[in-house]
């Protein structure tokens, strides 16, 4: 399991996410090492989200899901979150199945519109 982004970075943009990369099969004995690294990576770019890579999560168990909502907690407790890279169908499912809410890579927030929407206003009410 690894940082995205090489040690001695001089320099790190901001808009740009830090990646964790999960490699499978991940255990609830890794959840502390995880927590840490994502908490971690929060505190040292600034970042208000951390791309987790499961897209080496294999096999999907029920374990993976709660190590996922275990690291979503350790970045909600830092002041940010985890957004998921490449889950696989099984995995998506299985997130859905057990109502665990995780952001994916290229979903828009639930707070902000996706980019190019805009509100249909009635006739005669003032825009947005």
């Amino acid at each position: 399991m690894s940082c995205g982004a090489p040690s001695g970075l001089p320099t790190v943009d901001p808009k740009t996410p830090p990646v964790l990369v999960l490699a499978g099969p991940v255990t609830r004995n890794d959840v502390t090492r995880l927590g840490d690294d994502v908490r971690a990576l929060l505190e040292d770019t600034g970042a208000g989200v951390v791309i987790c890579d499961v897209r080496a999560l294999r096999p999907v168990q029920i374990r993976t899901v709660d190590v996922l909502a275990r690291l979503q907690l350790a970045a909600r407790r830092a002041g940010g979150r985890i957004r998921l890279r490449d889950p696989s169908p099984a995995l998506r499912a299985l997130l859905d199945l057990v109502g665990v809410p995780v952001e994916l890579e290229g979903q828009a927030e639930q707070r902000e519109p996706a980019l190019g929407v805009q509100e249909e206003v009635e006739p005669g009410e003032p825009g947005p």
